[in-house]
């Protein structure tokens, strides 16, 4: 199966804990002097609403009958349905689940989608079943939690290692437990079955966008500029072609199976056909190869790391010259890390600004499912880039207001929505 990112590769060296539910904690500790937030609504965010695992058996190719475990974590709800995606990795645990689901809560409301945060998968490589095996675990997954998910509590949406066909057999298999065609169960599902237009690019257009917004507030001209995009699957390779069409020069990508770098610029769409057909970047004609970790650290105006967390950390923070950084992948720089590039003085746009493009597609597509009527791909970047306009206006103006950097005033902008939404609903019973 193809995943929507590149396979996670580990850095060499990463001396911090990486941790995700542990990360988020020391976020909302760091940060509360900001919040103005009540204790309770903070206390919400430290205690997920629903964490589930569950065992997932699935009959083999050859008969035989192989055990899984699935998650599913629902961290909040107090500003409409859980929303967020599903991954099938080797190693997935219960706290990168919950991390990435809180992730997913502050994500949402910094973008002013009516969601709350989820996140789910199996502990699996995908690489290793047949598409059939696939099938069967995918289906017995979706069945063992049908009575949690549902448009109107709980979306699931394409992540690591997962893609629309996924989504097709999640939403076929709730259908058939409920009766009828139930299309907003989930998103980024074929657009055949109700899917969006434009819903496989939007992480990587939304990136662009917010990069060019970040810019213009900060009086960078990228007019000239170069850019380094670490990771060349759905998100990254879309990510570099809106800077290309914008007139951005990307000089590095990589994927895989290696790193290329041409001092004139890639040619990124016949790039991506080249990727299509030959399945890696390396060998494109005019480019040469260079060491992965080396691409991170390139003389360029503009980074996007989009394959892994903790990508930038203490061990490389130092070397990166971008001047812009904006984290395509959830937590690609790591705290120490962050503090590193702040002192250098670095723009980072954070995770849960500049990869939000997906839920927030995820969203219009939710929207169309309801309604049956579907937008035009021209209607849905359109509406994509004023999306990011908005959210951009928000941070900057709480950044401004209270001298944060970006990273902060996101996070700190989203708490204030979701303590606004807690108080308002208040405690039942």
């Amino acid at each position: 199966m193809n995943p929507d990112n590149e396979p996670q590769a580990r850095n060499e060296v990463q001396p911090e804990n990486l941790n995700l539910w542990h990360a988020f904690l020391a976020q909302v500790n760091e940060n509360q002097i900001y919040f103005g937030a009540s204790q309770e609504t903070l206390e919400y965010l430290r205690h997920p609403k629903r964490m589930v695992t569950v065992s997932v058996p699935a009959r083999m190719d050859d008969g035989s009958v192989r055990f899984f475990t699935g998650y599913r974590v629902q961290h909040s709800i107090s500003r409409g349905p859980a929303k967020g995606g599903l991954r099938y990795r080797a190693g997935l645990n219960l706290d990168e689940v919950r991390g990435l689901a809180a992730a997913m809560t502050i994500k949402c409301a910094v973008m002013n989608l009516p969601f709350g945060g989820a996140k789910g998968g199996i502990d699996v490589d995908p690489k290793t079943l047949s598409r059939s095996e696939i099938e069967r675990m995918t289906r017995r997954y979706t069945s063992e939690l049908v009575d949690l998910i549902g448009p109107d509590k709980d979306i699931p949406a394409p992540d690591t290692g997962t893609n629309e066909q996924i989504m097709a057999w999640i939403m076929d298999t709730y259908s058939q437990n409920k009766g009828s065609t139930v299309t907003g169960v989930v998103t980024g599902k074929p657009v055949a079955m109700g899917g969006s237009l434009g819903r496989v690019e939007a992480p990587g257009r939304g990136i662009a966008y917010s990069i060019f917004g970040v810019a213009s507030r900060e009086g960078i001209s990228l007019e000239k500029a170069s850019a380094a995009v670490q990771g060349f699957g759905m998100v990254g390779r879309y990510a570099a072609l809106g800077l290309f069409e914008r007139g951005v020069r990307v000089v590095a990508v990589s994927d895989s199976s290696g790193a290329i770098y041409a001092h004139d610029g890639l040619d990124i769409p016949r790039l991506l056909e080249y990727k299509t057909e030959n399945g890696s970047v390396l060998g494109f004609h005019g480019a040469k190869r260079i060491d992965q970790e080396s691409l991170l650290t390139l003389p360029v105006d503009v980074l996007v790391p989009a394959v892994r967390e903790g990508a930038i950390h203490a061990g490389n923070a130092a070397k990166v010259e971008a001047q812009i950084i904006a984290e395509g992948a959830n937590h690609a720089i790591t705290r120490a890390a962050d503090t590193i590039l702040e002192r250098e003085g670095r723009f980072i746009i954070p995770d849960y600004l500049a990869n939000s493009g997906g839920v927030v597609v995820s969203y219009y597509e939710w929207v169309q499912d309801f309604n049956n009527f579907y937008w035009t791909e021209e209607e849905i970047r359109q509406n994509l880039e004023q999306h990011f306009t908005h959210a951009l206006e928000s941070v900057y103006a709480l950044k401004l207001e209270r001298g944060l950097n970006l990273r902060q005033a996101a996070f700190v902008l989203a708490v204030s929505r979701i303590n606004e939404s807690t108080n308002l609903r208040g405690l039942y019973p």
